[in-house]
């Protein structure tokens, strides 16, 4: 790979081809990265000879191997090489290692050696992880330089050298990190180019020009720029700095959401040739600027992903009614148990000993009788120094005070509180083991049941609703406590100990000796030989974080302390160190109990005194001369790490070491850590006894103390690969991948063992298979108390043989273990079931998951004892989580290189790939009580989004491998050669409907007043305007209402003809505007607009409604305006005097050229003028007016509407809605394009009737407005948009007893028709109707019309026709373009309301987009539509015809070639319903899906971006907006967050989880953005593209963008 020297631009032509066409190979991930190098070092070879002895390449270096490697696979683009030369004068530091921080029970030098050697590998392939983008202001941890992502495609080469200068100083431990992650460009080679993109060619252009500076690379630029760096470096400075970041109508972020905008994305307008448009800005194929760091960081995502995935994807079908996740394939590799069965093991036989006593409490009575000095426990203080010994006689007596108190002197004289067999919680704190001795065995005494349980700290505690669950399944209601702990629980204000959450009443008592009543000289406690009742109940935590408590016989207590006593040979007097909890476990059954029978001296040390001085408990055994210590691995750590502050210890009094968690495989390196330090000390190798304990099984097996001199037990070192696989396999081909495992010795006397299948019926395991170990002993746990039906599962385990037929009578214990048995009978524990994490069938265990995660060296990054690992179950199978707190010292940078290193030292070691990896800040993870980590309260925070971490990466792209397989298009079921019977398509129904006919006029009145009028009315509005002025010139035809609800204008039929016709007048004067020309008419909402409109019409030009542009907005709204202007040709602009000052304004100079405005004519004060004439078409089919609009993609179009046209949807609308000119109705509604146009200005005109204005603008700082509108003037029918209802529901469904107390009633509403161009949007019409229900408002009222450019209004409910229905459709099958109905609450079900009543006149039909031939009505497909007021076509400069005769002139290629459809670009579907229409037939609804152009194709399966965006908005509390859309095949997630930023990176798993689950797709960028940044149009509806060209331009300012692997 020493092609460093080779100059590219000197080499010959074909040589220069060959290495283009590899690049190209690479970025279009035809080769992988090894193949291209290779193949590159081949064609390079020749020239490498010559060039070798000019410029000897480096040798490698072992401080820093990063920069030589990384660099040599990277071609010079000149002969300049600043990597080499950066690496001489870069500061070395070597890698910062202190022995203090290594957290010894994970460590194991084999382990991090395989780890650093996988990474090794890993570093070969060169994976480049795209770093996540973060905004600056959120964390303020991290120094600024490491915010900025690593580009390692766009840094130029003179840039790399500049940067490196000021960029800071960086340790070799960075460069071998960095060229881990393949920041040389080699790996994004493509850049911006994605797979059909084709290349920018063009000459490069002279050094003069100014080049851009690009973001600098995050990782250390020592990335060379290839060509395509280059070309990209060269396409920015075609971007003209004119242009600012982006095209002009990109909304400022600032912008608050109130202001709506229209916004046409890169102004591409429908009919104009995408050549003319915006030629300065260069773009990809895609239509992407090439200039972003945004799309370079996703390239790095593709090139990382394109690389071959270890984990083949197995093959899946599909099924049309069933998506079939995953068609299980064994793999024929796959290691299986091969041994016999296994043979049940036994332990040697309990012996009996004469002086062993009949009870427990017996033995205390002894003691207390005739050894009553003996030291029983001497507690210590924090500082580690002795605070009180309690002798046994003192322990006798105060339990008999205790046991006398509690059964006759709690209550009043009478009653008695407790009695025999009632449980009772043990509250007391870790430092007080001698209350809690006392309180334990006066409880014995009593005969009640003591439940220890932890102290309660806060309400919020983690997982105390759970250890409420425990004291309600036992049934406490007494908690004993001593009166410091007391006075130490929060309490109410008032003075009482506070409800902790989930906790039943609990009545407390202190049991200090003060309180205690001395018994009667003839009172003494019952003490019965030990029976099956139970003594005391152990709580305990299951995987899923439930609490539960099992119950202990005082047979079973007492055979365990008999059997501990043989195993372990306890003598009486012995010493004893406890480190342990003594509340529980070893520390419960060894400390407490046991000791007490063998009359042992207990030394408790606290875990607080550890925390201090972690070198107490050795000091103790020295001091003490101690036989027997109880520790876990963390105190051997602690010990060691603490060892050089002593110098006189000795450990040789020990004979044994009890390791309580040596079941854990990790156990065994902080075990030889420790021997290897402390044999200098006296310790002998044979004390150490490691043993397996579980709540339920209890002891399972412990290592006796050995004979000095015997050889240590033999270690097995197994194959981790064969563990997943639940079989035992000595480890030989990978030592990467191996697992050391110490025994743990031999079971337990007097109990029965064997090892059963850890799921399914308890089926024998072979010799060779991993299993359950299963216990039957008298001295375990009998059920889990109060919970019969979980008992029966664990406590009654009767194993069954391979033929399922059950070995004997006897029941076992589940322990909970996993693990084998070895040679002699010896047992390994490999893992414990709860740390059990089952992944597409095969095992792995946290502990070993965290072991790795730790070797690799986390030093500067995590904590090491502070890692949680646990799964969820995301797209049927369980997905690996890692949550770790972070140093508050950690960059960035750091972290992210540690996250990535993590990912594939598992992905290496373990073959398994993480779902996410989540680091939080420093001590924000919920604790258990001795300081661990509680992973179900972690857990349950991640799953509901509060977990709050500071850094974040997801991998699903690598670990979900049960992905349904992408879709291949079937050739359609109809087409020519289907055989059609009358409607019916192969066998189906076509999918057609249609409205009533229009037929005849049916007003008689005015046929009789007018004869001609009734021909007339089918022509044009102006005659129908001059016919009501003459006929009823007073009738008021509008009313505008202003924010207060008062009439500021209104319009009689006659002002209105008169205000036109000074408008006619003004036009017909100035020179230059000609018949037929086009008037762009520029108004707020209101009547001058109305006015203006006919203005135009009677002088005969074409009226053009424009939105005016937002004063405090000009830079975002006024490009649109002029767009408009310009495409329309606009030969004047009507509009008022505000509105002109501002078109010339300093403000508007600044944004367009205001030069170049046509001629400007301010309507405010006209001259009172008649026009010489009034302008009459010649035919209706001359063009009334054009209808600019911009679509929900961004694309700007008008199209044409005719007179005859305008006069049938007048008409279409009359007859469907009723209107009459007795009528009112109100409209608040934009009146600027649409169906929201044609309600504004000309129905009324044509039907007579009153329409009341009310401008949606309004509403924003009047609320109630429209409804306090429709109460008071008795309103039947109304029309609004969804933003309009959206405003209500939000900002007044709170309020609806305040619009009630003003007397607001809608119980006159007969329609409220919701005019939109989209799917019903059924979430908000329904809380809209329920809301406001109690203002009277009928259920019934709410519905929705439906219009696209092609036909302004194809659906309308109005007061005909049956109610709209609501299907339930199946989501799966509509992602194939299928329709299948499902029952409500069906799994996958989307609710789909009918879009209204087709419109009298209108015909529509369900067609196939590709093929054009008619559907049956069980599919999707493309709404067209025929009806007589179609526009005429798209209003185009160039006057491409191709495009016009496609959408509005179409015929269907078989069935009924004869009709001309229109093509709507909606997909939709036609269902025949119950109901019956007003000619008796039954109803065909139309049922309206989604924009065609919205929609994402994405594994061959359409999917429509609302659906995934309401599965979004639903996956956390803090989302507000979301909105999807795709990018070279990802899917890019953006959502706005409502709540703190801290929140915004708990969104990214909760997003990658619900789009996964509810729609098999994988998200590929999800970015979290402020509230408002979703730019959203006057309808209300999101403007998608616009998005996504202002997030590829790096123009949203997210929070936080996550890149997911």
């Amino acid at each position: 790979m020493a092609e460093r020297g080779v100059d590219v631009s000197a080499l010959p032509q074909e040589v220069r081809e060959q290495l283009a066409e590899l690049d190209l190979e690479l970025s279009e991930g035809d080769i992988t990265q090894k193949g291209y190098e290779k193949k590159r070092a081949k064609v390079l070879a020749p020239y490498l000879t010559q060039t070798q002895n000019l410029a000897p390449p480096p040798a490698y270096d072992a401080q820093s191997p990063g920069p030589s490697s990384a660099s040599a696979s990277a071609p010079e683009p000149g002969p300049s090489n600043s990597s080499s030369s950066s690496s001489r004068h870069r500061r070395t530091r070597r890698p910062h290692r202190s022995s203090g921080t290594r957290d010894e029970r994970y460590r194991s030098d084999i382990h991090t050696e395989a780890v650093q050697a996988a990474l090794a590998k890993h570093k070969e392939e060169k994976m480049a992880l795209p770093m996540p983008t973060k905004r600056r202001s959120t964390y303020v941890q991290s120094p600024i330089d490491n915010c900025t992502p690593p580009d390692s495609s766009s840094s130029s080469d003179d840039e790399a050298v500049s940067s490196e200068s000021t960029g800071p100083q960086q340790s070799p431990d960075t460069w071998i990190n960095s060229s881990l992650h393949g920041s040389s460009t080699s790996s994004s080679a493509s850049s911006t180019l994605s797979h059909g993109e084709s290349r920018p060619t063009q000459a490069p252009q002279p050094q003069s020009q100014q080049v851009p500076p690009l973001p600098a690379p995050a990782h250390p630029p020592h990335s060379h720029s290839q060509p395509s760096a280059l070309a990209e470096a060269y396409a920015q400075t075609r971007i003209d700095p004119g242009g600012g970041v982006g095209p002009p109508d990109v909304p400022s972020q600032a912008q608050a959401r109130g202001s709506r905008v229209d916004l046409p994305a890169n102004a591409v307008v429908r009919g104009m040739s995408r050549g003319q448009s915006r030629s300065s800005m260069m773009e990809t194929a895609d239509g992407v600027p090439v200039s972003s760091r945004v799309s370079t960081k996703i390239q790095q995502l593709l090139n990382t992903l394109k690389r071959p995935k270890r984990p083949p994807l197995s093959e899946f079908f599909m099924d049309d009614q069933e998506e079939i996740v995953e068609v299980p394939q064994a793999d024929p590799n796959t290691p299986r148990p091969e041994g016999r069965q296994i043979i049940p093991v036994k332990g040697e036989p309990l012996g009996v000993v004469s002086n062993w006593p009949p009870a427990l409490q017996a033995a205390l009575t002894r003691w207390g009788a005739t050894q009553g000095k003996s030291p029983a426990l001497t507690a210590l203080d924090i500082t580690g120094k002795p605070l009180y010994t309690l002798t046994y006689g003192k322990l006798w007596s105060r339990s008999v005070k205790l046991a006398y108190t509690l059964l006759n002197k709690l209550g009043t004289k009478n009653e008695q509180i407790l009695k025999p067999g009632d449980r009772v919680a043990l509250v007391y704190p870790n430092s007080d083991p001698g209350m809690f001795w006392v309180a334990f065995y006066g409880c014995l005494l009593a005969e009640v049941i003591p439940v220890p349980i932890e102290v309660p700290l806060s309400r919020k505690d983690a997982g105390s609703s759970q250890v409420g669950f425990l004291l309600g399944s036992c049934g406490v209601g007494l908690a004993l406590t001593s009166e410091i702990c007391l006075k130490g629980l929060p309490k109410t204000p008032t003075g009482e100990i506070l409800q902790f959450k989930g906790w039943p009443r609990l009545k407390w008592v202190v049991t200090d000796s003060k309180y205690l009543t001395k018994p009667s000289k003839d009172w003494q406690p019952h003490i019965p030989t030990a029976n099956t009742d139970t003594a005391y109940i152990e709580y305990k935590a299951s995987k899923e974080g439930t609490v539960m408590g099992v119950a202990v016989s005082k047979v079973a207590m007492l055979t365990h302390c008999q059997a501990l006593t043989q195993a372990c040979n306890y003598c009486e007097g012995e010493t004893l160190v406890n480190v342990l909890d003594f509340k529980k476990d070893m520390g419960l059954w060894h400390g407490v109990l046991t000791s007490v029978m063998n009359r042992i001296h207990t030394i408790s040390v606290p875990y607080a005194v550890m925390k201090a001085c972690p070198l107490s408990w050795v000091q103790r055994v020295h001091i003490h001369k101690a036989r027997v210590a109880l520790v876990k691995c963390r105190d051997l750590h602690w010990a060691m790490m603490a060892h050089r502050d002593q110098r006189d210890t000795s450990l040789a009094s020990l004979r044994m070491l009890i390791v309580a968690d040596g079941a854990n495989p990790w156990s065994v390196s902080s075990c030889d850590a420790f021997l290897n330090v402390f044999q200098a000390y006296g310790l002998k190798p044979e004390v150490i006894c490691p043993c397996a304990t579980s709540p339920e099984a209890m002891t399972v097996a412990i290592r006796r103390p050995g004979v000095p001199g015997a050889p240590l037990p033999a270690r097995a070192i197994l194959s981790m690969t064969g563990l997943s696989h639940g079989v035992i396999r000595v480890n030989t081909e990978d030592k990467n991948s191996a697992l050391t495992v110490q025994d743990v010795g031999h079971v337990m006397p007097g109990a029965l063992m064997c090892i059963v299948k850890p799921d399914g019926p308890p089926m024998l395991c072979k010799t060779d298979e991993i299993g359950e170990i299963v216990v039957n002993s008298r001295a375990g746990g009998t059920m889990y108390y109060g919970l019969s039906g979980v008992t029966k599962n664990t406590f009654e385990v009767i194993p069954v043989n391979a033929s399922g037929a059950p070995i004997g009578e006897i029941p076992f214990v589940r322990s909970g273990l996993l693990g084998f048995v070895g040679p002699g009978s010896l047992i390994f524990v490999v893992g414990k079931n709860e740390g059990l994490l089952m992944v597409s069938g095969r095992r792995h265990n946290a502990d070993d998951l965290v072991a790795t995660a730790l070797a690799v060296e986390p030093v500067k990054t995590v904590y090491r004892g502070r890692i949680a690992v646990f799964s969820v179950t995301v797209f049927y199978d369980e997905r690996i989580v890692i949550v770790a707190e972070q140093r508050p010292d950690a960059s960035e940078e750091d972290s992210f290189q540690w996250m990535s290193r993590v990912l594939q030292a598992i992905d290496s070691i373990h073959q398994v790939g993480l779902y996410c990896l989540a680091l939080v800040p420093a001590n924000t993870l919920p604790k258990t009580p001795l300081g661990g980590i509680h992973i179900s309260d972690t857990k349950q925070l991640f799953l509901e989004g509060s977990l709050h971490p500071c850094n974040i990466l997801m991998c699903p792209h690598t670990c979900v491998t049960n992905m349904p397989k992408p879709r291949q298009k079937q050739p359609v079921g109809v087409g020519p050669a289907s055989i059609m019977v009358g409607n019916l398509v192969a066998g189906k129904r076509i999918a057609q409907a249609a409205g009533r006919d229009l037929g005849l006029i049916e007003d008689q009145d005015l046929v009789r007043k007018l004869c001609m009028w009734p021909t007339m009315m089918h022509q044009f509005l102006t005659e129908a305007l001059q016919w009501r002025a003459q006929t009823d010139p007073d009738h008021t035809l509008y009313v505008l209402l202003n924010a207060k609800g008062v009439a500021v204008c209104t319009a009689t039929c006659v002002q209105l003809h008169k205000r036109a016709e000074k408008i006619a007048a003004a036009l017909m004067e100035r020179s230059g505007i000609n018949i037929g020309e086009n008037v762009v008419l520029l108004y707020p909402p209101g009547i001058d607009l109305i006015a203006a409109f006919y203005g135009c019409l009677y002088a005969g030009c074409i009226p053009v409604t424009v939105r005016p542009p937002h004063p405090q907005n000009l830079s975002a709204t006024l490009p649109t305006v002029r767009m408009i202007i310009d495409v329309s040709k606009a030969a004047c602009i009507l509009t008022t005097q505000v509105l002109t000052k501002i078109l010339r304004s300093k403000e508007a100079a600044a944004t367009v050229n205001i030069k170049t405005w046509p001629i400007i004519i301010d309507t405010d004060d006209l001259p009172r003028k008649r026009p010489p004439t009034i302008y009459k078409p010649p035919n209706a089919e001359m063009i009334a007016y054009l209808d600019f609009s911009v679509s929900t993609t961004g694309m700007l179009t008008g199209v044409k509407i005719s007179h005859a046209a305008v006069s049938a949807l007048c008409r279409s609308i009359k007859l469907q809605c009723e209107l009459y000119s007795s009528r009112q109705i109100a409209i608040c509604l934009d009146p600027y394009c649409g169906l929201g146009f044609v309600l504004w200005c000309l129905a009324s005109v044509y039907s007579g009737h009153q329409s009341i204005l009310i401008p949606p603008m309004e509403l924003e700082s009047s609320l109630t407005l429209w409804l306090g509108t429709l109460s008071q003037y008795r309103i039947r029918d109304t029309f609004c948009s969804y933003s309009v209802m959206e405003l209500c529901t939000k900002g007044l469904g709170g309020q609806t007893e305040m619009l009630k107390a003003r007397g607001v009633n809608l119980s006159c509403v007969r329609s409220c028709v919701v005019i939109a161009e989209e799917r019903p949007r059924l979430a908000l019409t329904h809380s809209f109707s329920k809301l406001f229900k109690d203002l009277g408002l009928s259920m019934r009222a709410v519905s929705t019309a439906f219009g696209s450019r092609v036909n302004l209004a194809i659906c309308l409910q109005g007061t005909t026709g049956p109610d709209p229905s609501t299907v339930y459709v199946d989501m799966k099958s509509l992602r194939h373009d299928r329709v299948r109905l499902v029952e409500r609450g069906a799994p996958q079900s989307l609710p789909l309301m009918e879009s209204g009543t087709i419109l009298p006149g209108v015909r529509v039909i369900i067609v196939n987009p590709e093929t054009r031939g008619p559907l049956g009505d069980s599919h999707l497909g493309e709404i067209w539509v025929n009806s007589p007021h179609n526009a005429t076509g798209y209003y185009t400069i160039y006057g491409e015809e191709n495009l016009q005769a496609d959408h509005f002139n179409t015929k269907l290629s078989f069935g009924d070639p004869q009709t001309l459809w229109a093509r709507t670009g909606y997909l939709g579907f036609v269902k025949r319903t119950e109901l019956t229409d007003s000619s008796g037939d039954r109803h065909d609804a139309l049922f309206v899906v989604g924009s065609l152009d919205e929609t994402l194709e994405l594994r061959g399966l359409r999917y429509h971006p609302i659906d995934i965006e309401t599965s979004v908005s639903r996956a956390h509390r803090s989302i507000g907006e979301s909105a999807v859309f795709t990018w070279t095949n990802l899917l890019v997630v953006v959502a706005e967050l409502c709540g703190s930023e801290q929140d915004a990176l708990d969104l990214v798993p909760l997003v990658t989880n619900v789009v996964l689950e509810e729609h098999h797709l994988i998200v590929g960028v999800v970015v979290i953005v402020d509230p408002g940044v979703i730019p959203i149009n006057s309808r209300g509806e999101k403007q998608r593209m616009h998005l996504r060209d202002s997030f590829l331009a790096d123009q949203l300012d997210p929070i936080y963008v996550a890149y997911n692997m």
